[in-house]
């Protein structure tokens, strides 16, 4: 088949969706569709992963436009985008207005799910697929070796509902509490002055830092799918998130939630048990539920 997704992958870091794009695309290609960023005349498969209008790529009113011309072509949506996630207020009605024309929504978790059913969603044929992460990137190492517990956090966004304000604690507990040490990798527009920030990594230099630590600590809010998660996850490290994390909830488990500082820090002390929680999956997985998907699609 030949898909057309509306948003072209770019190289380094970049947030979760750059991942996934970069991932369909590989996927996609391996099993023997053609993936295309611009409207062509024997499109099959139009994959929405954005219905906003940039500079990589088209907007769903655009994309509406051509499926009036072209009624045969599918719409799969991938969802994973709210007005809670960072403040706004128009994201929302955009996504389901985007939901009037599409043929299939995906969202990345239950709770992003469940979160949009409940404002009168309009695309009946719901599903819900996890991201997923590169295991060769993302897996257990070894540890560094100061007889402390070392904390990390890793984001793209510097938007402060991803936690600036669990990090901004944590960059004072480690100054008054020598047990622990804090490192945040990525972009905040916070001042960590007792922490160790380093700028974005990406793939494999990513993995290989992360999996370092000891736990792992997100304070994003309604966060629809994390990737951050994920990674955290794939390399075997206990994550602690807060109570209103949204996907980050549903991924790592309520019992590594937080409602305030008193619980984090019990939590971080005790080094909790993550036997019992489960892996993610390879991007090839994940991307190969939206494949299985698209092939159902356009077999009705």
């Amino acid at each position: 088949m030949k898909i057309l997704i509306n948003r072209k992958p770019v190289d380094g870091p970049w947030g979760g969706g750059n991942l996934f794009v970069r991932a369909f695309c590989e996927s996609a290609n391996k099993a023997g569709h053609e993936v295309v960023f611009r409207f062509e005349d024997d499109l099959d498969v139009i994959f929405v992963q954005d219905p906003r209008y940039s500079d990589l790529g088209i907007s769903i009113n655009e994309i509406a436009q051509y499926k009036q011309s072209n009624p045969g072509v599918k719409l799969i949506h991938r969802v994973n985008e709210c007005d809670a996630r960072k403040n706004t207020d128009d994201m929302d009605s955009m996504l389901r207005q985007t939901s009037s024309v599409t043929d299939t929504t995906v969202f990345v978790s239950h709770w992003m799910k469940d979160y949009h059913l409940d404002k009168d969603w309009l695309c009946e044929d719901v599903a819900v697929v996890y991201n997923g992460v590169d295991r060769e990137h993302f897996q257990k190492r070894d540890k560094i070796q100061n007889g402390k517990i070392n904390i990390v956090a890793h984001h793209w966004s510097d938007n402060r509902m991803k936690g600036a304000d669990v990090y901004e604690f944590l960059d004072a507990l480690v100054a008054e509490d020598e047990r622990f040490t804090f490192t945040y990798i990525g972009r905040t527009s916070s001042d960590l002055k007792h922490s160790n920030v380093m700028d974005p990594l990406s793939g494999l230099d990513l993995g290989k830092e992360l999996s370092r630590y000891d736990v792992y600590v997100s304070g994003s809010r309604f966060d629809p799918g994390p990737n951050h998660i994920l990674e955290s996850l794939a390399c075997e490290i206990p994550t602690i998130v807060h109570v209103d994390g949204g996907g980050a909830v549903e991924f790592a488990g309520c019992n590594f939630s937080f409602q305030n500082s008193e619980e984090l820090i019990k939590l971080l002390a005790s080094k909790p048990d993550i036997s019992n929680v489960v892996m993610p999956s390879s991007w090839e997985e994940s991307v190969g539920r939206y494949l299985a998907l698209i092939e159902r699609m356009k077999r009705f």
